[in-house]
This record gives structure tokens, C-alpha cells and sequence, in this order.
């Protein structure tokens, strides 16, 4: 007896099979626990370049505050990542439009801002790099003043709203980042 499959059912299997070996790959592609950001990861969507930014000397990087990624273009077109993130905890947080990175830190020290520590004045006046650096491994800071893209000390961030303005990255994600980005890369932030 032969069995014939059509098309959809075809179709359907692939995408079921896909769907099955995404999760390793994931698994394997993010040793470090997800957190909640797990809960985001449906929210991605790819996005095009040319929908944002006129060019790409330099690299491009959109920073979605609502679906909570950031995407990163580089110059030659060959590179395309797309991270989860954490983003402002609230729009009186949050800066849109267009910048660029000015600065770019290996183990940054965090100092809070003046608002900050007004709203909290328990705040430390700084923290050195190291564990609980609410900065991370890695900080880009863009045109901004006190907007940086940068690594996070708390995996649980991800995918929330939990920053005074900043986009925050797994350290593992913003080493890589890191890495493609120069002085220059254009920003947007959505």
C-alpha cells in the first residue's frame, strides 16, 4: 500500500520538524538561562533594513522598545542579529529617533545618573566591573547623554521593562555585539 501526501500535509510536517529542532538550537545557542525572556521570543519579528536607516556604512543597529529586540546589520550586509532585550521601564524612560555610538566600554563602571539617585538615593555612587555591575560585561554608550546599549546583571531584565532608559543585552549577546559594532554604527531607537 503506497501513501500519498499532499502538499499541506508535507508543508505541515516540515514546519512541525523545524519547529522541533528550533528548541535545541536555542538551548545551544543560549547556555545561560533565559529568564522570563522566554515569554518574548514569539513577539520577534525580522525587519528590513531599508524600512529605518538610508544606508549602512558603519553597521545599523534598531532598537524595538515594543517587541522588546534589538536588530544589528553590519556594513557588508552579511551579518543580521536579532537579541532579545529589557527596554525603559516606562516612555518616560524611553528616547526615540535617531543616534549613534560615540563611546564603547570593556567592563564598564556604573555610575547612577543625578535622577536616579534622587528617586533612590540608597543608589551607590558607582559600581566597579564585576558581577553585580548592573552595566555588565559591555557598554556602548550613544549620543545620548545616559543612554547606552549594554549588558545586564540580572538575566531576569530580559524581555521586561526594566531600565531608566537603556537597552539591555545578555552579557554573552552584548560581548558579540560588542564585537561588530565601531564608534559611528547608527541607532535607532523605535
Amino acid at each position: 500500500m503506497q501513501t500519498r501526501i499532499d502538499r499541506r500535509q508535507l508543508l505541515t510536517g516540515a514546519g512541525a520538524f523545524a519547529a522541533m529542532l528550533a528548541v535545541p538550537m536555542i538551548a545551544r545557542a543560549n547556555p545561560r538561562p533565559l529568564g522570563d525572556s522566554t515569554r518574548n521570543l514569539a513577539a520577534f519579528r525580522t525587519v528590513a533594513w531599508q524600512d529605518h536607516f538610508q544606508h549602512l556604512r558603519r553597521g545599523a543597529i534598531l532598537c524595538d522598545l515594543q517587541s522588546r529586540a534589538l536588530h544589528f546589520w553590519s556594513e557588508d550586509e552579511q551579518t543580521y542579529l536579532l537579541f532579545p532585550s529589557s527596554v525603559p521601564m516606562s516612555d518616560d524612560f524611553a528616547r526615540r529617533g535617531y543616534t549613534e555610538v560615540v563611546l564603547k566600554r570593556r567592563d564598564p563602571v556604573w555610575i547612577p545618573t543625578p535622577n536616579m539617585r534622587e528617586r533612590d538615593p540608597t543608589l551607590p555612587e558607582r559600581v566597579e566591573a564585576g558581577p553585580d555591575n548592573p552595566m555588565g560585561t559591555r557598554a556602548m554608550n550613544l549620543g545620548w547623554t545616559y543612554y547606552r546599549i549594554h549588558g545586564i546583571d540580572n538575566v531576569d531584565k530580559i524581555g521586561r521593562q526594566a531600565s531608566n532608559g537603556c537597552v539591555g543585552l545578555f552579557n554573552h549577546h552584548v560581548e558579540q555585539l560588542f564585537e561588530l559594532v565601531e564608534v559611528g554604527t547608527q541607532v535607532k531607537m523605535i
